[in-house]
């Protein structure tokens, strides 16, 4: 299809263009079509800026097939998602990089970022696009490793027609329309066109590429590191009243004194023992039982490092065997069926020596125990959201219960739902 008049923008194949990315890329749908469009004759090919505006030269448009436009539409708004203008903002100030010279290694190396694994599976590779395996770099690094290992010389000079717009390096070009210009996004809007595509990714990773799925777990870190969160759950557990605690006469009570004739036992604190309880139903990722083992490991350094205090069990629809913890990697992670923790509670309470404290590794869609065990509880929970492929496809009102309030919670890769 041709332009209505020389120079004039095609936007008939620009947008054919859009709908064929979202086609192969549906995850990355929302974003595409947040994206609005604006002619400009002083780009070079396309180009963003922060208020997710893309600037589109009609000359580019017209001499560049259809498949490779998508690809360019693709890489465009990844700029936007991985929010490299604000991560390059955020280096120049950190390393005193200024000048057009270090904005354009910055647009460089977030190329390079995104082009490693963008491409293939439907989508084209667009001519001319910087692939870090051309700069001598390893694949799958960020933005900010590959600036430490590249300057600007003899196998960058052919790059300098490079510009993905103030989007992707944070320096404002004199095409932007700026903050105050039309059909800019807000940054709740832009908040929320990130969080929809991370959820969207999340929700059904498929056959996402590595890139895309490390940033939908990243996009919206929390203020606090989980990691460290649950190790303070479990901490507290350890060291709070009755934890670890028995009586013993290898030592006599003080109050023996008082009661001729008899010895009484004293009370002294041992290290607590600790029952961990995984999740292993259908319903939890690989990459999650991964951390799951991660986890084991920390606990038992929470603990003092005694590994013969932590026992690990599986649990789907059924309890499976006790393991006690010599390596982490070492446990076998047996289930793949339904979930019913109520069993792995009730196993957990029958080890002897009966444990402590009990931590479970789960994703909530559980039966709980309908009482209160007679020992601390922490859960560990992988987040759902209503677009994962476990949701009850004939419930829409369907959401798996809370933990009950006995327990002290923490949500996995999220803020504490702290109890």
């Amino acid at each position: 299809m041709t332009p209505d008049a020389p120079g004039t923008l095609d936007l008939d194949k620009l947008f054919a263009a859009r709908l064929y990315a979202a086609r192969v890329r549906p995850y990355l749908a929302t974003a595409l079509f947040a994206l609005h469009t604006v002619e400009s004759r002083r780009v070079p090919t396309m180009a963003v800026d922060r208020h997710w505006r893309c600037y589109v030269s009609p000359a580019f448009v017209a001499r560049t097939p259809v498949e490779e436009l998508a690809g360019v539409w693709v890489h465009e708004v990844s700029h936007l998602l991985r929010d490299h203008h604000g991560r390059s903002d955020r280096v120049a100030r950190e390393r005193g990089l200024t000048g057009p010279g270090e904005r354009l290694r910055m647009n460089i190396a977030a190329d390079c970022e995104i082009n490693d694994d963008v491409f293939g599976e439907g989508l084209v590779r667009p001519g001319g696009s910087v692939e870090p395996g051309s700069l001598g770099l390893t694949e799958g690094e960020l933005m900010e490793d590959y600036l430490r290992q590249f300057g600007l010389g003899p196998v960058t000079q052919s790059l300098a027609w490079l510009d993905c717009g103030s989007g992707a390096d944070g320096l404002e070009r004199e095409w932007d329309l700026g903050p105050g210009g039309a059909h800019g996004l807000s940054a709740q809007e832009r908040d929320a066109v990130r969080f929809r595509v991370a959820q969207g990714i999340k929700g059904r990773p498929g056959h996402t590429p590595r890139g895309w799925r490390r940033w939908a777990e990243e996009a919206f870190h929390p203020p606090q590191p989980w990691r460290e969160l649950l190790g303070a759950a479990v901490r507290s557990a350890t060291s709070g009243p009755g934890a670890g605690e028995d009586y013993t006469y290898g030592r006599p009570s003080r109050r023996s004194a008082g009661v001729p004739g008899a010895v009484l036992p004293s009370l002294r604190r041992r290290p607590p023992r600790v029952c961990v309880v995984i999740d292993t139903s259908g319903s939890v990722s690989d990459a999650e039982l991964g951390s799951a083992l991660r986890e084991v490991a920390a606990i038992s350094c929470a603990v003092g490092g005694r590994r013969d205090l932590v026992t690990v069990l599986t649990c789907d629809a059924a309890a499976r065997l006790v393991h006690p913890l010599c390596r982490a990697e070492g446990i076998p992670l047996v289930g793949g069926g339904g979930t019913d923790l109520r069993t792995g509670f009730a196993k957990a309470l029958r080890v002897r020596p009966r444990p402590d404290f009990v931590v479970v590794l789960t994703d909530g869609q559980t039966p709980w125990p309908d009482t209160r065990p007679p020992c601390r509880t922490v859960v560990g929970l992988f987040p759902r959201h209503r677009s994962a492929p476990d949701w009850r496809e004939d419930d829409a009102d369907y959401v798996p219960d809370s933990p009950p309030d006995w327990a002290r919670v923490v949500v996995i890769g999220s803020a504490p739902a702290d109890r």
